[in-house]
């Protein structure tokens, strides 16, 4: 892997707008109510952007993953597996039923490890949400590439369930994995082609997407902080697969800000992260 020409593609940008729609608000409403911090009418969800704007590729442009092909803004990284890694997110003011939002992303860092599972490679895409009124939202987002080894491992023993001030019990079933990937038109096979992602990929199920995780994760803080201006930190740690349900939590620090993570089934941190009201 040529780093040295993959980091030719930091400082790269884009620009791409969308609407935020009467059924945009619904159907997103509709897939995860209702575990979604309280707006008002009018207002979308936090973070429905995720819907927003998504690449359109032809299925010629296609890879056997179901992402578009690698090279244009993002760098052409040689691994084949791509996952969503973590981020940061500022949520600053609301997105609006009738707005036209423009997102400017730019790739903020690509960098090269060594992992359990062999080489490893981290793009960090930064974006900027703007609307009529101004900045909506601020936003780092974690891409992770490795090579095309085995993701089940061997399996872990159950943790004990950590306790939260606030806990959303959520079916991760593969209605709700299909609906996420219609509304961002994400084709990425692991979360819908379950002989794909068992056989070809080697995960124990349809794994749940990591911006789900993160967009419940991000309204659970706001809940309890009872503000919906807030910046969520966030990482993940381990895959998250379908077949159950699984727990998103949220307690108050000491300091101020809101530890928030999700749990499978087993007890296990699936993802986590800290929020602090702006």
């Amino acid at each position: 892997m040529d780093i040295e020409h993959l980091r030719t593609w930091i400082g790269r940008t884009e620009e791409a707008s969308d609407l935020v729609t009467p059924r945009l608000i619904a159907s997103f409403t509709a897939t995860f109510a209702p575990h979604l911090a309280p707006c008002p009418a009018g207002d979308a969800p936090l973070a429905l952007h995720w819907c927003l704007a998504p690449p359109i590729a032809p299925m010629s442009a296609l890879g056997p993953d179901g992402h578009p092909a690698k090279g244009g803004f993002l760098p052409p990284v040689p691994l084949p597996r791509r996952m969503w890694a973590g981020g940061s997110i500022e949520a600053l003011a609301p997105l609006r039923d009738g707005d036209l939002v423009t997102r400017r992303s730019r790739i903020g860092d690509v960098t090269a490890k060594d992992g359990r599972s062999g080489a490893l490679c981290f793009v960090a895409v930064h974006h900027e949400v703007e609307t009529s009124r101004g900045l909506a939202l601020r936003e780092r987002h974690d891409i992770v590439y490795r090579e095309a080894t085995s993701a089940a491992g061997a399996p872990l023993a159950p943790a004990e369930p950590q306790p939260a001030d606030l806990e959303w019990e959520v079916e991760a079933g593969p209605v709700l994995l299909f609906r996420y990937s219609a509304l961002t038109f994400n084709g990425h096979r692991i979360h819908y082609d379950q002989p794909y992602v068992t056989g070809e990929e080697r995960y124990d199920g349809l794994v749940v997407h990591g911006p789900i995780q993160a967009t419940l994760m991000l309204n659970i803080a706001a809940t309890l902080a009872g503000s919906l201006r807030l910046k969520l930190d966030y990482r993940g740690l381990s895959p998250l697969t379908s077949g159950g349900a699984f727990l998103v939590k949220a307690r108050r620090q000491d300091d101020g800000t809101i530890r928030t993570w999700t749990e499978g089934a087993d007890g296990r941190l699936r993802m986590e992260g800290t929020a602090r009201p702006l």
